[in-house]
């Protein structure tokens, strides 16, 4: 776009924030692809993902829906960024560490911790880490960046892991993390698709009637022991991926 038309859209821009009653751009915050980004996961948190579209995202930000497309292609492009968006939050983390420091165990739990905030900060737009695709095909969600594989991958080499061990690892590791996560995102609102089968139990009296065992065990199954089942399940990872390393340390 030349500099006269670039001029123009911003004046479409900021005449459409007068006609609304918003404060011009020109003294806010300009648009950009990373304030777009922002305000698109900003949506998300409190909309859930279903209800995002350009149009509403524009309205969001006092825009015309066509101003976007200036700095992201398009919706699936603009999904493709928010999920880069959350990886590069758990980069940020000053928890989260590049290197192990004080052995591999507390580089994953770490690690682990790191994600899971991300997760519950953002547990509408969550489930996209999973859904996205990759930067290479065979990449496994959380941990959906090149960079942090090799963060992972050289980190546990460094400590001893051999080269399969280091990937029977980052599989386990992965599994464990997307599996606890999807499910507890979801008791927040995820909209996890037909991966949703979780529901709040309010209608579900004439399901469970012929179930006496899940009718007596409703309350405890009902019970929210998310926090303490994640340190439980973390420890016993981690326990496994002790003997992944010593077994193929020997062989």
């Amino acid at each position: 776009m030349s500099a006269p038309d670039e001029h123009v859209a911003e004046v479409a821009d900021v005449d459409l924030r007068a006609v609304k009653g918003l404060e011009p751009l020109s003294t806010r915050q300009p648009l950009s692809r990373e304030r777009i980004v922002d305000a698109a996961v900003e949506f998300i948190d409190a909309h859930g993902l279903p209800g995002l579209t350009m149009r509403r995202l524009g309205n969001e930000l006092g825009v015309e829906a066509m101003a976007l497309y200036r700095y992201v292609p398009g919706k699936e492009e603009l999904l493709d960024a928010v999920v880069e968006t959350l990886v590069e939050r758990m980069e940020r983390d000053d928890d989260v560490l590049d290197s192990p420091r004080d052995g591999w165990q507390d580089f994953l739990v770490r690690l682990a911790h790191g994600v899971r905030r991300v997760a519950l900060e953002h547990p509408k737009a969550f489930p996209l880490v999973a859904s996205r695709p990759p930067e290479a095909p065979w990449l496994r969600p959380p941990l959906r960046s090149l960079d942090w594989v090799e963060t992972f991958l050289a980190g546990l080499i460094e400590e001893g892991f051999t080269d399969l061990a280091a990937v029977a690892a980052y599989r386990a590791y992965t599994s464990f993390l997307l599996g606890h996560l999807l499910l507890e995102v979801s008791t927040h609102g995820a909209d996890l698709g037909p991966l949703d089968v979780l529901d709040d139990g309010s209608a579900d009296d004439d399901a469970v009637r012929a179930h006496p065992t899940v009718r007596r065990l409703r309350a405890e199954l009902s019970q929210d022991h998310a926090a303490a089942e994640f340190e439980d399940a973390l420890e016993e990872l981690m326990d496994r991926m002790t003997l992944l390393r010593t077994e193929h340390l020997e062989s």
